[in-house]
Formats: structure tokens, sequence, C-alpha cells
């Protein structure tokens, strides 16, 4: 896998309540990727751009969800995919010194 495609799989960091209380307890982290990456780029890209070992990754489709305008149509955001990756022990990612 080229460098380009490795800095281009993973879009950002997905924070919420959830995924912090998850990276507390369990080393667990969840990304917003690209919609055509594989598991193996997803694990590569983390790997590389973090210097981590991931221990453990699971990949799901966020479906997008129908909206209403102010005008009364109705619009559907789009679909994206997140991935939920576990760090071996010992490891750890810190966004706030990433820039």
């Amino acid at each position: 896998m080229n460098v380009e495609r490795i800095y281009s799989v993973i879009l950002g960091p997905h924070v919420s309540e959830k995924t912090t209380i998850m990276g507390e307890l369990n080393n667990q982290f969840a990304f917003k990727v690209t919609t055509d990456a594989t598991k193996s780029e997803i694990k590569t890209a983390v790997e590389t751009i973090f210097n981590v070992v991931v221990a453990d990754l699971q990949v799901l489709v966020v479906k997008g969800k129908t909206k209403r305008t102010p005008k009364g149509k109705i619009r559907r955001r789009s679909d994206w995919k997140k991935a939920y990756v576990r760090l071996e022990a010992g490891h750890e990612i810190d966004f706030a010194d990433i820039g």
C-alpha cells in the first residue's frame, strides 16, 4: 500500500461520549474511514500513522439519517464507515499531541 493511500484511509477520529469511555476502559478508539477501505488497510494506516500495535479491529457502516429541510423536503445524509480499533496493552493514542 502506497503512502498516499495510508494517509487517505483515515478521515479523522470519531469523538463521542461512548468512544471516550471505550478509550479509557478498553484502550479502544473509533475512526471515521473512507467507505472503500478494507480492514487490512485500516490496520496498516493506524499502525503507521500513530506508531502503535493494533490488537483488534471492527468495521461497520453507519447508515445516513433522513432529515427534513425547513421547506419540508426530505433529504438523506450520506452513509459513512466507522472503525473501532483496540490497541495492544502499553500502546496509546493521544490526539492532543497530533498536530
